[in-house]
């Protein structure tokens, strides 16, 4: 028997989509993010017009008038919408988080090193300026 490979097309059923996935396809369709066909391609959907009938069902078009005004979101869109956005918005925030927390780590750290370095070798890395110091430099700047 053969291997699957990472990459091989699954067959999905209709089953296989929920609602807050049909509503991420059709809005990203919908704003010309990405095509139809790139859509299918992307999400491994397999018919043709699955999305097409997403977008009629869930978009923002009223296909059934053939008007192009915006019609308004059911409240149950409403809030999967608000959902999605409050998961992202965590994501986020748990991911600049760390960056943070990282980076202060990184500035303690070469602080440590500095004092390591400014121990071991018996030299000052660290520029210590007094402030008679520091106001006779801003003056010389001032006349060059």
């Amino acid at each position: 028997m053969k291997e699957r490979q990472e990459n091989q097309y699954v067959k999905r059923t209709q089953k296989d989509y929920s609602y807050a996935f049909k509503l991420a396809v059709v809005e990203e369709v919908e704003r010309g993010q990405i095509g139809i066909g790139a859509a299918q391609k992307k999400y491994g959907i397999q018919g043709d017009a699955t999305i097409r009938n997403w977008i009629r069902k869930y978009g923002t078009v009223d296909w059934d008038n053939k008007s192009h005004q915006i019609m308004a979101k059911s409240p149950e869109q409403k809030l999967l919408e608000l959902e999605q956005k409050v998961r992202l918005l965590e994501k986020q925030k748990t991911e600049l988080e760390k960056k943070a927390s990282m980076a202060d780590k990184k500035a303690i750290f070469f602080d440590m090193m500095i004092d390591i370095a400014e121990e071991e070798f018996k030299i000052p890395i660290r520029k210590k300026y007094s402030p008679e110091q520091s106001n006779d430099l801003k003056s010389n700047k001032k006349k060059a």
